[in-house]
């Protein structure tokens, strides 16, 4: 009898153990995860942007699971495409296997609690509180709508957004404070443009659906208060303030050099064309052909460390508002 119970017992263990369903049913010892939602880059060399931003969370929370995603449908397309060209992957065998494989918020979340990680941060890599950083709340929100019968069943403890580097809205953080940090950030910018004897032109991306002018305009007078012997000023590919606005502001204040540099985490096709590109139309040529001498600075914000930090701290805020313990 009591030969034929330990039989029982092994086999039932063993049933346990392998079963897809018992597997499915299981928690890992780690409960908690980090997805870095960015909008992504198909530019090779701009990727380092944001392997420095995972790099940089990994290092404050080894023991924490961190996921990479890409917000950008048509980024993740071409690397899709990417991922079954050959002859590709060997002109670039420094690009990471899961950038090939890179999915979407949604898709990365599902991924983690699949593996029994029920609280989860999802820190948006975006600059200001607009239509993807939107877009990615209304995500997380629908995941978290998701009500069981059985309250176990529950697929998140914790699912929650950590806010763009000018923050957001709400009364939780003030956004000018943020906006204050991204300017104490980039202070070496300041100094290069002092070194230089040139104003501070920044690029943002913008957007011609919300109003993403304003953080960018709040942050440009934060430098200019911070660093008073840089003239700094901003404007955007999409919305407002654009070129015209920039163009003019240093015509008025009789500005003949510039410092141009992306006010984007990636360095990617807006600054390799829309920036500084060889058209007619780029910012560079814009402004060398109304008389300024124009130095580019094709360095995203990601290839900053001061500034890369700004998601790390947004990341422990974010926890800690949550009652997260990561580690």
């Amino acid at each position: 009898m009591k030969r034929s119970s330990l039989i029982f017992l092994i086999l039932f263990l063993t049933f346990v153990v392998t079963h897809p369903l018992a597997a499915a049913e299981r928690k890992t010892a780690q409960a908690n995860g980090i997805v870095l939602a960015m909008f992504g880059t198909t530019v090779e060399p701009a990727l380092q942007s944001l392997l420095n931003i995972r790099e940089a969370v990994e290092k404050a929370y080894p023991e924490t699971p961190v996921r990479m995603a890409f917000t950008s449908n048509i980024i993740r397309g071409i690397w899709q495409e990417r991922s079954v060209d050959q002859a590709y992957r060997q002109l670039h065998p420094q690009i990471p296997e899961d950038i090939f494989q890179i999915q979407g918020p949604l898709a990365t979340i599902a991924g983690l609690q699949d593996q029994g990680i029920d609280s989860i941060i999802v820190q948006s890599t975006h600059i200001a509180p607009a239509e993807e950083f939107l877009d990615l709340c209304s995500y997380v929100e629908g995941l978290v709508s998701i009500k069981t019968i059985k309250a176990r069943h529950k697929p998140f403890q914790h699912l929650v957004v950590g806010r763009p580097a000018l923050g957001t809205f709400g009364t939780t953080h003030s956004y000018a404070k943020d906006v204050r940090q991204a300017a104490k950030a980039l202070i070496a910018d300041a100094e290069l443009a002092r070194k230089e004897e040139a104003a501070l032109v920044y690029m943002g991306h913008g957007n011609d659906h919300f109003p993403s002018g304003g953080p960018y305009l709040e942050f440009a007078a934060r430098m200019r208060e911070l660093y008073p012997d840089v003239l700094t000023l901003i404007g955007t590919v999409e919305g407002f303030p654009g070129l015209e606005d920039v163009r003019s502001q240093l015509q008025q204040a009789g500005v003949n050099r510039v410092l141009l540099k992306p006010f984007m985490v990636v360095a990617g096709d807006h600054v390799m064309n829309d920036m500084a590109g060889p058209g007619e139309g780029s910012w560079l040529s814009v402004l060398k052909k109304e008389g300024f001498e124009v130095i580019p600075v094709s360095k995203g914000l990601g290839e900053d460390p001061a500034f890369v930090q700004i998601y790390v701290s947004h990341i422990a805020e974010t926890a800690r508002d949550a009652e997260i313990s990561l580690r």
